[in-house]
């Protein structure tokens, strides 16, 4: 008996038929992707809502970016489909083998679709290269994944969304692809549309007609809505680039060394400023560094950016040296850890800390060691993610505690124990450490992360009823229940505490640029020591250590790129988000976006959408050549290994 031959099998097209239904299948399933991160978004209220007819311009924007997509991953199958139909291969397995690998690169790109929506609501930014930098942490992350509730919902819609699209697949294979004959000798009618496949694949993929420029990911910013021009990008297409562009890059060459030398050398020498109030802390005091996960500045009630959840942090503020205008380096906790301690920016999309040859640096716990200090680093979890361990271990920290020395009962998920376990434990550690030398010792909190575990078995009870909001009251209250306990040891009196975020979280934005995920806390909390006051110059993340060191002993001048707040000012603030950079004066507010150097300055005090950059083209270039010198600099101190305290900047 002869196999059963659909009619569409008989055409001489029947290959042709099969990849617009493929492509016209693929562009469905990539738009229900986008409808549902438009869903996920609209449901949150910290996102502008007045989308109008920009809505539709961000969804025909995701066809053109879908189309390119679409248009690289059927290449290969349109180059097969034409060799088939051209040689008359009728062997049902060659067209089969086609369809599985059609199959197979869409099921994938449907998982990066699903992957990019938790991303792209954590960090308000699409899937990109950064995301590999925890590759090999990936049973860490795998676990961080599997106990938070909606990523699994993510990864269900995911299984559902695939096995649809397998079988409608099957369907179309059925028609078009199952038992193929050539029962016309249309040779040239074949050709023709293999030459018209190939041109409408080149110019998809391509994704613009002008001669000029391929399409990029700044096509994809055609409004002022941040979240709108961000809807339109597909999220495989964000990777690759980035992923192509982080090679390109990995040789940062932001701006010629001589003039980033100037820059930085200018900063150091020439920023000095009166201060008749300098704090000097006694000699020997001891330095705790609380750095907070995801602590943005709009979540601390004290910066009235909405309701107080952080009763604990605000009384802590109204007794400290409060930096009111400090940003964070980056948008990832390497960055907080790394720029926090060793006082370098983050250099864009570059994981600071996994090095393979670890540079020896010199930071805050670099310098306290060097003149006596013991020195300890807490974290919740597993202290091998992002390299933390070896990093600090080759950089003057003497001890970690991590989640292998809590007991099992203790451990509540990936992120290890909750923050207030941390808290009890470090004090137990600090109580026992030698006391005939002073201390540096840095907490690292985790609890303000997916996935949110709520103790249940301790006196705090939360007023929220939002688990994004509960964590946050939770976070502050293990803070405050740590100061309570740590009044009640000896060295308390001699201590000056630190409380700075990691970096922010993406709340609002009408920036291509979150700056909520940069403005953040930092707060000298030393009662007996430090009057309370609010400074209000720019301050930045990597600036900590500087500060301390002046305030406990001046004389020393640190090899890194932070300055010491009370005797020198800034004239910039400046932070990396992967691959944009953001500069910050107290008016303007500069983004310059590294894949296609497209830049927008706004007075983001007013909320101001316009773009002035044509109008202040000498602000504008003194903005971008202080953060890329900067950046540069740091860069070439890493590169060249001239970054260990025997050296300086200013030599």
């Amino acid at each position: 008996m002869k196999p059963k031959t659909n009619r569409f099998c008989k055409s001489p097209l029947f290959g042709y038929y099969y990849i617009l239904a493929a492509y016209g299948v693929g562009i469905f399933f990539f738009t229900l992707f986008r409808i549902i991160t438009l869903i996920v978004f609209y449901s949150d209220p910290a996102y502008p809502h007045e989308y109008g007819i920009n809505l539709a311009k961000a969804f025909l924007m995701g066809l053109r970016f879908d189309t390119v997509i679409s248009c690289y991953l059927l290449s290969l199958p349109i180059l097969l489909i034409i060799c088939g139909t051209i040689a008359k291969i009728t062997k049902p397995t060659y067209y089969k083998a086609i369809h599985i690998f059609t199959t197979t690169i869409y099921i994938i790109s449907f998982f990066t679709c699903a992957a990019d929506i938790p991303y792209f609501k954590y960090f308000f930014t699409r899937l990109n290269a950064s995301a590999l930098t925890w590759m090999d942490s990936f049973s860490f992350v795998f676990k961080m994944i599997a106990e938070e509730p909606i990523f699994i919902c993510y990864l269900l819609a995911f299984i559902v969304i695939a096995t649809t699209y397998i079988f409608i697949m099957k369907l179309l294979r059925r028609y078009f692809l199952q038992n193929p004959l050539f029962e016309t000798n249309r040779t040239a009618l074949r050709i023709i549309f293999g030459v018209v496949f190939i041109g409408l694949c080149l110019l998809g993929a391509r994704g613009r007609i002008t001669i000029k420029s391929p399409i990029r990911v700044g096509t994809a910013y055609f409004s002022n809505n941040a979240f709108l021009n961000q809807l339109g990008l597909n999220p495989l297409f964000t990777f690759l680039n980035s992923v192509a562009e982080s090679g390109k890059y990995k040789e940062i060459n932001l701006i010629d060394n001589d003039t980033a030398e100037m820059i930085v050398t200018e900063q150091m020498e020439n920023s000095e400023q009166q201060n008749p109030n300098i704090i000097q802390l006694r000699p020997n005091t001891n330095v705790v560094v609380v750095i907070m996960e995801s602590m943005a500045a709009f979540k601390v009630g004290h910066f009235g950016e909405g309701q107080s959840l952080t009763p604990q942090l605000d009384n802590i503020i109204a007794q400290s040296l409060s930096f009111e205008n400090a940003y964070s380096a980056g948008i990832h906790t390497y960055n907080g850890i790394y720029s926090t301690l060793f006082s370098h920016p983050a250099l864009l999309n570059q994981h600071s800390m996994k090095k393979t040859v670890i540079p020896y640096m010199c930071g805050l716990p670099n310098n306290l060691r060097r003149i006596g200090y013991s020195t300890m680093y807490f974290t919740t979890h597993d202290d091998q993610f992002d390299n933390v361990a070896g990093f600090l271990y080759a950089n003057d920290i003497e001890r970690i505690i991590s989640q292998k020395d809590y007991p099992m009962k203790e451990i509540k998920s990936t992120l290890g124990v909750p923050d207030h376990i941390m808290f009890e434990r470090a004090i137990q550690e600090l109580d026992n450490i030698d006391s005939s030398k002073p201390f540096f010792a840095c907490l690292m909190t985790a609890s303000d992360h997916n996935p949110y575990i709520l103790p249940d078995d301790i006196p705090f009870k939360p007023k929220s009823t939002e688990i994004s909001k509960k964590i946050i009251e939770y976070a502050d209250w293990a803070i405050g229940n740590f100061v309570e306990n740590a009044k009640k040891s000896q060295w308390y009196e001699n201590t000056l505490f630190i409380f700075v975020a990691d970096h922010g979280a993406s709340g609002s934005s009408i920036y291509n640029m979150s700056l909520q995920y940069h403005h953040i806390p930092m707060i000298f909390y030393a009662p007996s020591q430090i009057k309370p006051q609010e400074n209000r110059q720019i301050a930045l993340q990597i600036d900590l250590g500087p500060t301390v060191l002046g305030m406990l002993f001046p004389d020393i001048k640190a090899n890194n790129l932070g300055i010491d707040l009370q005797r020198q000012k800034r004239e910039y603030a400046y932070f990396c988000s992967d691959e944009n950079i953001g500069v910050l004066d107290s008016t303007y507010f500069l983004i310059h976006r590294i894949s296609d150097g497209d830049e927008g300055l706004y007075q983001y005090k007013e909320n101001d959408t316009f773009n002035y950059v044509e109008r202040e083209t000498t602000r504008t270039e003194n903005m971008r050549k202080y953060a890329f010198s900067m950046i540069q600099y740091s860069f070439n101190m890493l590169k060249d290994k001239n970054t260990s305290c025997d050296k300086s900047i200013l030599q």
